[in-house]
């Protein structure tokens, strides 16, 4: 397979590796279909927050598949070579609750060709059902592994126990990766369905000693909660009307990578830290006030914080 992270003639600064899908959505009102999937979603939510974004994936050559390219194309998502490969494209079915939460089904293959970048991207992104699914999940940590120590590595578990094998299986693939990345962000669930035994910021603390930087868990309406090995701080939510959830985690992470691009010179400092996640919070209650993974621009995130 030709070099995907090589072929575009302006390398994108972030790259993101994972599966886009259909979301089939299922309503009170009737169905729709939207495109998805965690590492998708954040690949758009990074292009429209202004970021030069490459996304290696697995979709078809279908009418899904062609809809999620003009998706992430149209918000400026350079789609990478080799990411066509799929017989068909993924889908999750969820459905909503009059809260507006929602529950998954997913009908998912992940096949990635194996790849080694000569030109490395400044962040490389991954995770969700991308980073355990064989056979491609392989293919995942051998591109983090490949990238590890030159580009800067974030990662989101983004927990789907439905396609997951056991749950010894599940947390020794995740702990496997945990010490090749820099930042690992996920949620309260996330962490309580890896760590039933712990609290969310007691299991924050374990994957901090697995050899990350900095580990970010989401709690939703409670806000976010920050630790490095010399920090720990807690950021509330920004209060808004709940459409739905979907997308609210990936633009959380979209904007959390942003903060982390653009920090400056001060590192994982606490005020650093505590403006990237008001930022991080503010993509993530933009997304959740209208319906579907609609992700926010660069433009509405700075209005909402500055209104």
């Amino acid at each position: 397979m030709p070099n995907p992270l090589a072929t575009l003639s302006a390398q994108p600064e972030v790259v993101v590796v994972g599966e886009a899908l259909i979301d089939v959505v299922h309503t009170v009102n009737g169905v729709t279909e939207h495109p998805g999937g965690s590492p998708a979603n954040v690949a758009y939510g990074l292009a429209r927050l202004g970021v030069s974004t490459g996304f290696l994936t697995s979709i078809g050559m279908d009418g899904r598949g062609f809809a999620i390219s003009r998706h992430l194309s149209g918000a400026g998502v350079h789609i990478l070579p080799g990411s066509q490969s799929a017989v068909a494209t993924s889908s999750a079915t969820a459905t909503l609750t009059e809260d507006g939460s929602a529950s998954y089904s997913f009908d998912v293959v992940w096949e990635l060709p194996p790849a080694a970048p000569t030109h490395l991207p400044r962040l490389l992104h991954s995770g969700s059902i991308a980073s355990f699914l064989a056979p491609g999940a392989a293919s995942v940590k051998s591109l983090l592994q490949h990238c590890a120590g030159t580009s800067t590595l974030t990662y989101d578990p983004n927990i789907r126990p439905e396609l997951l094998g056991s749950h010894h299986e599940a947390r020794t693939i995740f702990e496997d990766l945990v010490p090749l990345t820099d930042v690992v962000k996920l949620s309260n669930e996330d962490a309580s369905w890896l760590y039933p035994r712990n609290s969310p910021e007691e299991a924050a603390r374990r994957i901090l000693r697995l050899g990350t930087d900095l580990v970010v868990v989401t709690h939703g309406s409670e806000g976010s909660f920050l630790l490095t090995a010399e920090t720990e701080i807690s950021v509330p939510s920004v209060e808004t009307a709940v459409a739905d959830t979907i997308g609210a985690g990936d633009a959380y992470m979209a904007a959390l990578i942003q903060g982390l691009l653009t920090r400056g010179g001060e590192g994982l400092a606490p005020p650093v830290l505590e403006q990237i996640a008001r930022m991080a919070s503010m993509a993530a209650a933009i997304t959740v006030g209208r319906p579907g993974a609609d992700l926010p621009s660069a433009a509405e995130v700075q209005a909402s914080l500055v209104s």
